[in-house]
């Protein structure tokens, strides 16, 4: 079976909501366009605001500490806005860069953040650089067949949007990402590396439907494969536009 690209998302505010694309135009040495551009830092995180470089996630509000987020979805509007939804809350609408706008999306997270956790600060960007993960500007990579081996063992099917990731490739056989490692894919017109494997977290064991916890994802994934990696970051070579249904060829 031809390996094709299943999905394309992103997620424009970091934790805070997911957003499907048909295509995209990747750049070399970066992110699909964005990704992660915004963050919300807490109380505790170690850096006086406005941030002003890449910073790790741990100062950072995120799926961890508040599955209720896992439930937000996003939708960029063509003036520029971001859209968020939540099943329990109002639609929220808002231009990230808004000082105004920024206090309402704090205010709107307050009902899905624990009591008990250092409280949403302030919504951070730093211009050419992605709120990522990992410093580096990586693309994560993703099978379905995978997914699909993983759901079976959590006997009910579990929605991508879990893994935040950014590309899903339907048609590899499950776990064959694992042993791509150093090689190049060529996707659309763009050329990527395969970095390293993906450590999950508990971000991952609740439902982007409900945003509650229902899986113990972290034990199946030790249980299948003998660790918590789930996909692979990859680096943009070559640049180029992808879409949906495009070939996913190893090189």
């Amino acid at each position: 079976m031809t390996a094709r690209l299943a999905h394309i998302v992103r997620h424009p505010i970091k934790s805070i909501g997911y957003e499907t694309l048909h295509h995209a135009s990747l750049s070399k040495g970066r992110v699909l366009p964005f990704d992660r551009t915004w963050a919300v830092s807490h109380e505790a995180a170690g850096f006086e605001g406005p941030l002003e470089h890449w910073a790790p996630k741990r100062h950072f509000v995120r799926g961890v500490a508040a599955p209720g987020l896992m439930a937000v979805a996003a939708r960029a509007m063509d003036d520029g806005t971001i859209e968020l939804t939540h099943p329990e809350l109002w639609h929220l609408r808002l231009d990230p860069d808004s000082p105004a706008d920024q206090a309402k999306l704090i205010e709107w997270l307050r009902p899905l953040w624990p009591d008990n956790r250092p409280a949403p600060r302030a919504v951070e960007r730093v211009a050419d650089i992605a709120l990522t993960d990992m410093p580096e500007p990586y693309i994560s990579i993703l099978s379905l067949s995978s997914l699909a081996m993983l759901s079976e063992a959590a006997g009910q099917p579990l929605s991508p949007h879990r893994f935040r990731g950014n590309l899903w490739v339907e048609g590899w056989e499950p776990a064959a990402e694992r042993d791509l490692i150093g090689r190049r894919l060529r996707i659309g017109t763009a050329e990527l590396e395969i970095a390293m494997p993906i450590t999950r977290c508990r971000a991952t064991c609740a439902n982007p439907e409900t945003g509650t916890e229902d899986v113990e994802t972290l034990r199946l994934l030790e249980s299948l494969w003998g660790n918590t990696q789930f996909g692979v970051y990859a680096t943009v070579l070559t640049g180029g536009d992808i879409a949906f249904g495009d070939r996913v060829e190893i090189l």
